[in-house]
């Protein structure tokens, strides 16, 4: 056990003073991804549910067509998704190119009710 622990010393001693570009970054990517994984389990913050632009859109589903609805589904099935089309779709001039531009106007403005939750 004593020479476990005087190993362990010697091996962080030696990445301290001699660093090693590929260990660093191998480091500093599992950080990342570990840190990212406790903010998105321990996250408190009120968030927007993404099924919630799907319901609020009901009762205009009529006017959509089959296609658009199945595109809506996957659009509405993760927060990351809905936060995506608003910010690459809905906020520039590039077009979906499934949704009618009518109905595009529709998802983005229910959107847009519910940006301060992402």
């Amino acid at each position: 056990m004593k020479n476990l622990l005087i190993l362990i010393v010697a091996i962080a001693l030696y990445l301290h003073f001699y660093p090693n570009d590929e260990v660093t970054k191998f480091y500093n990517d599992k950080k990342t991804f570990l840190l990212e994984g406790f903010a998105a389990f321990s996250d408190t913050k009120v968030r927007l549910k993404s099924e919630k632009i799907y319901t609020d859109l009901q009762s205009d589903l009529a006017k959509f067509s089959e296609e658009e609805v199945a595109h809506l589904k996957e659009l509405t099935s993760s927060r990351d998704k809905v936060k995506e089309f608003y910010f690459n779709i809905c906020q520039t001039d590039q077009r979906d190119v499934i949704f009618h531009i009518n109905n595009e106007a529709k998802v983005c403005s229910t959107i847009a009710r519910y940006v301060s939750m992402f």
